[in-house]
């Protein structure tokens, strides 16, 4: 590892806490859900109640979108930011959405309560240094091809321009595989947590790119040590606009929200037992 700073793990051995409104990410267990894309008004609205009822604590959905197509749907812009919003006062959720270009970062910025990076952007330097700037969290996804230390690299530019709350989430890597969308990179989630003090999530939507993968690679992201899970919900997944087969239904994450709470809980049982025979041990030596 080349010399990294500002993110590499401190002798305080502790997570870097996030105050995000009534949350600490980092502290409490983020969990990030909404639409892929803000459609409309109504749709996005549908999703907030659903992820709210459920336990989300962050409402996600993208207003700005990156598409490999230029005729893909592009998102609403600063409209979409509107409906977002709106949906996440109304249920009492802070909101994440993408800043692609740094001409927006202070648009984006008067509505997000959190600016995600994007895969595609994870080595945008100018993007990175400009939301360094700002005082808003940042979540920065991993590249699709990008290393453990290239990623953390590009965490040190945002915190180099004095911003501290950043936030990583795995996302998945390209690899040979063509049966999913990506191939999400679990040993990456224990790695990164032993190398930096700050939140590392994960995002098994986009790794896996198929609903029916979400919930296990969900559980498996949180037996790995991940502070927070990020997945995409649509009130209706075949009409969605974007990413149709790797969001759930509302009903669906619901159902996988009941085997987070209960994966979160036999992970700190574990956590309890390792505590245990390591006091164990050291009684023994004492002996």
């Amino acid at each position: 590892m080349q010399q990294l700073p500002m993110s590499k793990k401190d002798t305080s051995n502790a997570t870097t806490k996030i105050p995000v409104q009534n949350m600490v990410i980092g502290k409490d267990f983020l969990m990030i859900a909404g639409p892929c894309a803000v459609e409309s008004e109504e749709q996005v609205m549908q999703a907030a109640k659903a992820v709210k009822q459920a336990g989300a604590n962050m409402l996600r959905g993208g207003a700005f979108k990156p598409r490999s197509s230029p005729y893909s749907f592009q998102g609403l812009g600063e409209q979409g930011l509107i409906y977002l919003k709106r949906a996440g006062r109304q249920v009492g959720l802070p909101i994440i959405t993408e800043v692609m270009d740094p001409r927006d970062v202070d648009l984006v910025c008067a509505y997000a309560d959190v600016l995600q990076i994007g895969s595609r952007n994870m080595q945008n330097f100018s993007l990175l240094k400009e939301v360094g700037k700002t005082k808003k969290p940042v979540m920065l996804k991993r590249g699709l091809c990008a290393t453990i230390e290239e990623w953390l690299s590009s965490a040190e530019y945002i915190m180099k321009e004095g911003n501290p709350n950043v936030i990583l989430c795995e996302r998945g890597i390209r690899s040979i595989e063509t049966y999913t969308r990506n191939t999400l990179d679990v040993s990456a989630i224990a790695a990164v947590k032993n190398l930096t003090h700050l939140p590392v999530i994960s995002d098994p939507s986009h790794a896996t790119g198929r609903a029916e993968l979400v919930a296990p690679m969900a559980l498996s992201s949180i037996l790995a040590g991940c502070d927070g899970l990020m997945v995409e919900v649509h009130p209706s997944p075949c009409d969605a606009f974007c990413d149709k087969k790797q969001q759930l239904t509302p009903q669906q994450f619901a159902d996988m929200m009941d085997d987070v709470r209960q994966t979160l809980a036999l992970r700190q049982r574990l956590k309890q037992f390792q505590l245990k025979q390591y006091e164990n041990k050291c009684c023994e030596v004492n002996l």
